[in-house]
């Protein structure tokens, strides 16, 4: 009898192939330099620090101030849905600003402090209260884009297909012009059979619900999708299929494969000058050289 569990692979070979320690050298590097790096920024830049959107102390967001009528760019960080916070993930807030946005970095809670249908749920919220608020640091509500990386770019894919009337009647149909998911999980299946599920206790229901290639919206602004070629195969199937289902409902996406780029250096992709996220996410917004 097979001991597969998904698309043929077993328990044990998926834990592989959503991990990325035995892909990455100096994988605890990168979380070092990010974190000075995003000190850095949050010292030299005009902030608005830890914003609360909710009443869970994981419900704040960071703004870097770019200016009145400047395009909001707000990133989502990964961790697997369990770990991480935003201070590690603001280093690319400098290039930003400077191009011309305001950037925006958002913590939510994490699991299994909460369930993932409510991890969603709050995320909703803090993009709600970054419309609502936007004027108040000088962005600009109708220029709000998302981006995220891994499991943040599973939550910027969802924002794409939120109906937002529903979270909030008053709030515009398209209140998220565009989306830049970066590695992102957009078929939560295989993750349902992963060892980190005993954490994230993600259910068949939630796994229907909350994955963003089940969830296609029938309009929706531009989407463009970046996975690096150092990733792994699960990671590249993950962004072509959903590709896939995005151009096949009629929708602008754009699939980006870069060569070479791993789980972590493609967040440097993203967050540097010149760097093909980076300019891919400026055009988006409008925001040339």
């Amino acid at each position: 009898m097979s001991d597969a569990v998904y698309g043929g692979f077993t328990k044990a070979q998926l834990d592989e192939l959503y991990s990325h320690r035995h892909r990455i050298k100096g994988y605890d590097d990168y979380r070092l330099r990010w974190i000075e790096e995003s000190e850095a920024a949050r010292k030299t830049l005009d902030t608005v620090l830890d914003v609360a959107y909710g009443a869970a102390v994981a419900e704040t967001y960071d703004v870097f101030q770019g200016g009145v009528g400047t395009p909001i760019q707000v990133f989502i960080h990964g961790g697997y849905w369990y770990s991480q916070d935003k201070n590690v993930f603001e280093s690319m807030a400098p290039a930003y600003v400077t191009r011309g946005a305001t950037f925006v970095s958002i913590n939510y809670p994490l699991t299994p402090t909460v369930t993932m249908t409510q991890l969603v749920e709050s995320c909703c919220q803090c993009i709600a209260h970054i419309y609502r608020h936007a004027v108040d640091w000088g962005g600009d509500p109708e220029r709000l884009f998302v981006s995220g990386h891994s499991a943040g770019g599973h939550l910027a894919a969802l924002l794409m297909s939120t109906d937002w009337p529903s979270v909030d009647a008053a709030l515009p149909e398209d209140i998220v012009k565009g989306a830049l998911p970066i590695s992102g999980l957009y078929d939560l299946e295989p993750i349902r059979h992963l060892t980190m599920n005993d954490t994230l206790n993600l259910t068949e229901d939630e796994v229907h619900k909350l994955s963003p290639i089940l969830s296609i919206p029938p309009m929706a602004g531009p989407m463009t999708l970046a996975v690096g070629t150092d990733e792994g195969p699960e990671f590249m199937r993950q962004q072509s299929d959903y590709a896939a289902a995005w151009q096949a409902g009629g929708l602008d996406c754009e699939a980006m494969v870069l060569a070479g780029q791993n789980h972590f250096s493609i967040v440097d992709d993203y967050a540097k000058e010149g760097g093909a996220v980076f300019e891919a996410t400026c055009r988006q917004m409008g925001l040339t050289p």
